[in-house]
């Protein structure tokens, strides 16, 4: 049984009940039926479906953000932008996907792509339905058909998620939520009808997942944790840097992959963006996520927030010091005070840490070398952000920063139609874009 709690209150919601293996084998038997037929569906149908999709999306949009800021606390206001980007993803797949899909000539050869059959996808709560249609959208357009195992404390998104797909008219099976624990993704891997794999979460769970995608000789996608780096050069325009910063750090709560979590500020300016960014953290608003006013809403849970305590307590015991916040909110509910670290030892192990919370870290760096350097000093290779208005030092940053994805004089996002993913210890794969549509297609090649 999974229980919804209120992370602003610690109230119970609503209770799921898990599928008993008789009802996974039913789920399982119901997409391979369905792929058998979406497979051969032309692409207008599959486009006209994605469009339906998108529409139901857009008239459930303040219902369905409703239910995220209950299960997972993110303010009202960012859950309904993240409906809203759902709505566009499942657009953009209509609108695009076929021009993706077109074949590519050779010298006597052709290039095709085609669908693969069912895609599980293991999903987490921080973005519990942009998270889902990133693997969605591109599925339903590749004629493949999707099962979504996802987080526990986030059933009701799921739940959700399915009853938009069945409203806007999907055939049965295309798409089916699996109220499952985390204990039964292998065996779901191991089946012959699940052809690929597609994960986004921790380091830990993804290694789980590759293993059994492994044994099973199986495709799979990665997109785990990162420890995004936001460099700050003299150059830059210090006002907008260190404003974009406090958004970039404190959005979701801190609970994004691609939040940045390292400020590495050239010398010169470090004092300057130091005083502004302070001012901005400090003026950060935790609160009721119902409320328009609220800048930031609690952490997914009682648990996040306590690992998040303990990861602070590491900083402290390896010499860094925290300059303000970090601490719990009075009250109930799973709140952190947005706050930020100095002095964290670069060459201990504590700079490596991905903190899930409204906490930055800040780093002095003497050159662009140095910044470089420290950018790239930790296993993983997410996203960046680099602030110049130097073009010479905007080359260096794109061809040495090691990460899938960099912003230059702007916070990282996510879009439909741009590759997302990372390298290093952050994953593998691509979402999103045609990369993200062709990564559980098979390529084709015809001769002749």
């Amino acid at each position: 049984m999974f229980t919804s709690i209120d992370p602003a209150t610690g109230a119970p919601g609503q209770s799921y009940r898990e599928l008993t293996g008789d009802e996974i084998e039913t789920r399982l038997a119901r997409a391979s039926a369905a792929f058998r037929d979406w497979r051969v569906t032309d692409y207008a149908t599959r486009t006209a479906l994605l469009a339906r999709i998108a529409e139901q999306f857009d008239a459930n949009t303040h219902r369905l953000a409703e239910i995220a800021t209950r299960e997972m606390g993110k303010t009202l206001k960012s859950a309904i932008a993240e409906v809203e980007k759902c709505a566009a993803g499942f657009r953009h797949y209509a609108q695009e996907g076929p021009a993706m899909l077109e074949p590519r000539q050779f010298q006597g050869a052709t290039a095709t792509w085609h669908p693969m059959g069912p895609v599980l996808a293991v999903m987490p709560w921080n973005f519990p339905y942009w998270q889902v249609v990133r693997f969605l959208a591109p599925t339903i357009m590749a004629g493949n058909v999707g099962l979504l195992k996802h987080a526990s404390n986030v059933q009701g998104v799921a739940a959700a998620i399915e009853e938009m797909v069945i409203a806007a008219g999907a055939p049965a099976g295309l798409f089916q939520n699996l109220p499952i624990k985390s204990d039964k993704v292998a065996a779901l891997i191991a089946d012959d009808r699940i052809v690929a794999v597609t994960l986004t979460g921790s380091e830990g769970a993804g290694m789980k997942v590759a293993e059994a995608a492994g044994r099973a000789l199986k495709k799979v996608v990665l997109e785990l944790g990162g420890s995004d780096p936001f460099i700050v050069m003299p150059s830059a325009d210090l006002d907008l840097a260190a404003k974009t910063a406090v958004t970039a750090r404190i959005q979701n709560t801190g609970q994004s992959c691609i939040c940045a979590k390292r400020m590495i500020v050239h010398a010169d300016v470090y004092d300057a963006f130091l005083e502004k960014f302070s001012a901005g953290m400090r003026a950060v608003v935790a609160g009721d996520p119902m409320d328009a006013a609220t800048d930031m809403g609690p952490l997914s849970s009682e648990a996040q927030l306590q690992t998040v305590l303990d990861q602070l307590q590491m900083f402290r015991e390896a010499g860094a010091k925290l300059m303000f916040g970090g601490e719990p909110l009075p009250g109930k509910g799973a709140y952190l005070s947005a706050g930020i670290l100095v002095d964290v030892p670069a060459d201990h192990a504590v700079a490596h840490e991905e903190v899930f919370g409204p906490v930055a870290m800040l780093f002095k760096a003497d050159d662009i070398d140095a910044a470089i350097g420290l950018a790239n000093a930790v296993p993983f290779g997410l996203g960046s952000s680099v602030w110049t208005n130097d073009p010479a030092e905007r080359a260096r940053f794109e061809r040495d920063i090691e990460a899938g994805m960099i912003a230059v004089n702007a916070m990282l996002a996510s879009k439909p139609d741009a590759p997302f993913g990372g390298i290093k210890r952050s994953g593998h794969g691509r979402e999103l874009g045609p990369y993200g549509l062709h990564e559980f297609m098979n390529l084709k090649t015809v001769i002749g």
